[in-house]
C-alpha cells in the first residue's frame, strides 16, 4: 500500500496486544513503525510474527525450523535484524511512561528514515467498558484509569499528525455511562483536527469463525473530506472445522506437529492463512 507519493504507508500500532490489527495492515503492504504493548507475552508474539513477514521473503526455513521445535525462539529472533525486533516496545501507555514512548519512536523514524506517519491504529483494553467488567464496578467507573487512556492515543495523533486512525472496542462502548465516555472520546478526536465516523462490525461478516462485535472508529484530517470505507462483506458458510482441515487425524494421546498432506483448498486457501509452501 502506497500513499501519494508512491512511497509505502507507514504505521503505529497502539495497545497493540498479540498483533491481530497489525496483521491486517502489515499484509497489506502497510510498513509498521512500532507496535507499543505493555504484556510480555503479547509482545513476543508480536516480535515472533514480525519474524514470519521479515522471513517468508529471505528465507523461510528458519520459520519453519522453529515452528517444528528444531530452533528456539531466541534463535530465531537471532536471524533477524535487530531493527525487526526493536519495532515492538514493551511499555504500558501511561503518563509517565510517554515520553520515553515517544523517544523510542522518534528514533525508529530516525534509523528507517521516516518522516511521517500515516496511520495510528489501536484500541485501550477493552474491559473497562465491556458489559461484564461495569457490572463489577459500574460505580468506579470514572475512577478506572483505563476508561481514560484514549486521552494518551490522541496524544499520539497531536505529535505524529497521521492523516487517518482507526480506534477499536468493544460495542459497550457506546452505552457506558449512557454514552457519556464515547461522547468523550469523540470530542477529543475532534478537538485535536479529525472528522471521524464509527461503525459496529462482525468479524464473521468478513470471513473470520467467530460473531465477534466491535465498534471500528476511522478518523480522518479534517482537510482530506473523507467519509468511511465501504467494506466487502463475505457471504459464506464457513465452519470452525474449515479452519482445521489441513490437521492429520488423531488419536487421543498422540500428538503431531505437520500438516496433513492433502491438497490445500477451501477456506484456509481463500483467506491465505496457509499455501502450499507451508507444507512440512
Amino acid at each position: 500500500m502506497d500513499n501519494m507519493n508512491g512511497c509505502k504507508l507507514t504505521f503505529i500500532d497502539l495497545f497493540a496486544g498479540a498483533g491481530g490489527l497489525s496483521e491486517g495492515f502489515v499484509t497489506n503492504g502497510f510498513i509498521p513503525i512500532a507496535h507499543v504493548e505493555m504484556n510480555p507475552e503479547a509482545a513476543n508474539t508480536l516480535k515472533t510474527r514480525m519474524c514470519y513477514h521479515w522471513l517468508k521473503n529471505t528465507d523461510g526455513s528458519v520459520y519453519q525450523e522453529y515452528l517444528k521445535g528444531i530452533v528456539s525462539r531466541e534463535q530465531l529472533y537471532q536471524s533477524v535484524p535487530k531493527s525487526i525486533l526493536n519495532t515492538v516496545i514493551n511499555k504500558e501507555m501511561s503518563e509517565e511512561n510517554l515520553p520515553d514512548v515517544f523517544s523510542i519512536v522518534d528514533e525508529l523514524m530516525a534509523k528507517n528514515a521516516v518522516n511521517t506517519i500515516d496511520l495510528v491504529v489501536g484500541g485501550p483494553p477493552c474491559q473497562a467498558y465491556s458489559l461484564v467488567g461495569r457490572a463489577r464496578s459500574e460505580d468506579n467507573m470514572f475512577n478506572d484509569p483505563r476508561n481514560h487512556l484514549y486521552k494518551l492515543y490522541c496524544k499520539f495523533l497531536q505529535r505524529y499528525r497521521p492523516e487517518m486512525f482507526v480506534f477499536e472496542n468493544v460495542p459497550g462502548l457506546l452505552n457506558a455511562s449512557n454514552g457519556l465516555y464515547f461522547s468523550l472520546i469523540q470530542q477529543y478526536f475532534r478537538n485535536v483536527g479529525y472528522e471521524l465516523e464509527y461503525r459496529v462490525l462482525n468479524a464473521s461478516d468478513f470471513g473470520v469463525l467467530q460473531n465477534r462485535l466491535r465498534v471500528i472508529l476511522v478518523g480522518w484530517r479534517s482537510k482530506l473530506n473523507l467519509t468511511y470505507p465501504e467494506l466487502c462483506m463475505v457471504n459464506r458458510s464457513w465452519v470452525v472445522g474449515d479452519l482445521l482441515d489441513d490437521l492429520p487425524p488423531l488419536q487421543a494421546g498422540e500428538s503431531g506437529t505437520g500438516y496433513s498432506e492433502k491438497s490445500l483448498k477451501g477456506y484456509l486457501k481463500e483467506f491465505e492463512l496457509r499455501t502450499d509452501n507451508d507444507q512440512c
